[in-house]
């Protein structure tokens, strides 16, 4: 099999597990919570498929976006070929205040965390964030799930941002 025909049967088959995906999700009402408002879910497409696999995509690109724009959930775009899901994880109340984030899914892969709230009453509060939460996050994207260890000296933190990580996976 050539690289070129290769590349076309991985993209095929890609695009038909995230509409695939993407259906059953609607379906069974997956990743829609109606009665936590604070609980969000957003699904968009990208734009520039799969990083590193050089090569010119422009023969695959229309296949691609007219599949993805015939899924329900897919914003039309002549370039787009993954999904993107951001789904917004509980508030978790601290002894030293809340802790939320917002978890950015592409496909079934975690791509970003973002804190929404963390604790902030005092500055040592901050300062203690400030050197927590990148750590966490990184943990998080490594293990690509919320199974990761607390940081020492911000387990109050550690323990809110798992458990708002870990709604957030259980929305999707």
């Amino acid at each position: 099999m050539s690289s070129t025909s290769w590349r076309g049967t991985v993209l095929f088959t890609t695009i038909l597990v995230v509409m695939g995906a993407t259906v059953g999700l609607k379906l069974y009402g997956i990743g829609e919570d109606a009665t936590t408002p604070a609980a969000t879910s957003t699904t968009t497409s990208s734009a520039t498929g799969s990083s590193g696999s050089g090569g010119d995509s422009s023969g695959t690109t229309s296949g691609s976006s007219d599949a993805a724009s015939s899924s329900p959930s897919a914003t039309p775009s002549p370039t787009q070929s993954s999904s993107t899901t951001v789904i917004t994880g509980s508030a978790v109340e601290t002894r030293y205040g809340a802790v939320q984030v917002k978890v950015t899914f592409s496909g079934s892969t975690i791509t970003a965390v973002d804190t929404i709230q963390s604790p902030d009453r005092e500055g040592r509060d901050v300062e203690i964030n400030a050197q927590a939460l990148p750590i966490l996050e990184q943990e998080v994207l490594s293990s690509q799930s919320a199974n990761i260890d607390t940081v020492s000296g911000a387990t109050y933190t550690s323990e809110g941002y798992i458990q708002s990580v870990q709604s957030a996976i259980d929305q999707r």
